[in-house]
């Protein structure tokens, strides 16, 4: 979008109701700042892009005698949408109205940052994924960001929204933690831990690690905490990498905190802009997130994307309020953050064991030579694995098959089905589209035998189930990884033991490392 410039000295627009500041050039003049759409066309007068401007436009100050619309700001609260999205529910000439007023303020798509150019949603900075195109609206060349295009084009004459006026208090109810179960005592100490973060006064960014194993009831050691940022009146954000965990974690959430309004953001859900207090979210969504969340919980901090994407750290910094606590929770911390706690530079609690008080299923290693030449060639899988799967079904248990890579799930399945044929059997991957249903058939047993990438090496959770790994000496499975995934077994207090088999061709120092990481584990208090 282009806005017309127009010289504050112009009688006839002095008191035009679209009119918003610029900064004032080095010859003292001010000028109105008034869109395109909103007026006539006036040939004589020049358009601008705010990409244009190194400086910010002076947006006005709140006029608090002006009636908002409660609708736009449950949209635009705490988010920093582009133009389209908005003009999607909302006219430009009402938005435009409560830009006048000081409610809702423009911000530039692409900025200056160190003598180039920067995509303001994402950070993104470098000049491969800084394009350029012949823009139809600004009729110039247009730099256009290709590392967050999914969630809409941002150019450089697309403006950003943020609402900045008074805050209208979503719920009146009290918040109520409606879970009934006893946390164990570790479980207890990490809980109290988080609740003194959470009500500690914020006077600087701080952040806190819960280091905890797979099965150690993360989720329910977050309840405490996540009333006490609630009961202050505060939004509460939860961030994990992947939609599984979202969609897991829910109904969970829902059922917990029954006067609280939860929602769930991803790729795909119903309503993107629904207003909540406690949000979960993937960490992708948090790009549409401005300086509004004073407490963040990141789940599975150590998890792909968001260890390997620059773009998903710069959402969450940019969703958080200044100052705010950062709560990092995982099995598997990275490096940096595993010794940043050991050094004490930052403070965190470790969750030694799971909430049942039973150890960890330790993996198991079994060589079966080059499995991979035998599929390719004679399409056959190694008999150790088939013999354990078979001894897995006829204990009436369910099997999870990881493997390390997409295009060798067909000749998997192929072969399971015809040594199995009474079997249901099944694949999933990322972007299989029927990923969810084919999780939940797993959940409710409907699928005996699930093969799988990385992609659900967290965040499911299905009782008894039993785990192998086919070629586990794939560089995919580090030892955070086969940490993960051996988590998936032994999580229920019925069944707190069962297979974790990791089928190589070579043994690597991945899998002793996760074998020695398991075992400390079990080791500690």
């Amino acid at each position: 979008m282009r806005f017309y410039v127009l010289p504050l000295s112009e009688s006839t627009l002095e008191n035009h109701k679209y009119a918003v500041y610029l900064p004032h050039d080095p010859q003292g003049l001010a000028y109105w700042l008034i869109p395109e759409q909103l007026l006539e066309p006036m040939t004589e007068l020049p358009l601008t892009r705010l990409s244009d401007y190194e400086t910010a436009i002076a947006n006005p100050k709140v006029n608090q005698t002006f009636v908002s619309n409660p609708n736009l700001e449950a949209m635009l609260r705490g988010r920093r949408l582009l133009l389209d999205e908005v003009t999607a529910m909302f006219s430009l000439q009402e938005i435009h109205e409560h830009v006048c007023h000081g409610y809702i303020h423009y911000s530039a798509g692409i900025v200056p940052q160190s003598r180039k150019l920067a995509c303001s949603r994402c950070g993104t900075s470098d000049p491969f994924l800084l394009a350029q195109i012949e823009c139809a609206r600004c009729n110039d060349m247009c730099t256009y960001c290709r590392s967050c295009i999914l969630m809409g084009r941002v150019n450089s004459c697309t403006p950003f929204l943020t609402w900045h006026g008074t805050q209208q208090l979503n719920d009146t109810k009290m918040p109520r933690l409606g879970w009934q179960g006893e946390l164990s005592p570790a479980q207890k100490k990490a809980a109290d831990a988080l609740v003194n973060e959470v009500n500690t006064p914020l006077t600087e960014n701080r952040s806190f690690l819960t280091w905890a194993v797979c099965g150690a009831g993360k989720t329910e050691m977050l309840f405490p905490a996540i009333l006490a940022g609630l009961e202050a009146k505060k939004p509460v954000l939860i961030a994990t990498p992947r939609t599984d965990v979202v969609l897991e974690l829910l109904p969970r959430l829902r059922t917990a905190f029954p006067n609280t309004v939860v929602e769930g953001f991803y790729g795909g859900a119903d309503d993107r802009y629904a207003k909540a207090q406690l949000l979960i979210a993937t960490t992708h969504q948090l790009l549409r997130y401005h300086n509004y969340f004073p407490n963040v919980i990141i789940d599975e901090v150590d998890a792909f994307p968001f260890s390997y994407d620059e773009k998903l750290h710069f959402a969450v910094k940019k969703a958080s309020l200044s100052p705010s606590l950062t709560i990092y929770l995982t099995a598997t911390p990275p490096k940096e953050l595993k010794s940043a706690a050991e050094n004490g530079k930052i403070p965190h609690v470790k969750v030694p064991r799971r909430y049942h008080g039973h150890p960890l299923p330790v993996p198991k290693l079994m060589w079966i030579g080059n499995w991979m030449k035998n599929l390719q060639r004679k399409k056959k899988l190694p008999y150790h694995l088939l013999h354990w799967i078979k001894q897995t079904l006829e204990r009436k248990k369910q099997v999870f098959l990881f493997l390390p890579r997409i295009d060798l799930q067909p000749a998997v399945v192929a072969a399971l089905r015809h040594v199995f044929p009474e079997v249901s059997t099944d694949s999933v991957y990322a972007n299989d589209e029927e990923r969810r249903e084919k999780v939940m058939r797993y959940r409710e047993g409907k699928i005996r035998i699930l093969v799988t990438t990385t992609i659900l090496e967290r965040g499911v959770t299905v009782k008894g189930v039993q785990v192998g790994v086919l070629g586990a000496e794939d560089r995919i499975f580090t030892e955070s990884a086969l940490v993960q995934i051996a988590g998936r077994v032994g999580r229920s207090a019925d069944e707190p033991t069962g297979d974790v088999i990791f089928f190589h061709h070579g043994k690597t120092t991945a899998m002793v490392e996760a074998i020695r990481h398991i075992e400390a584990m079990n080791q500690e208090k």
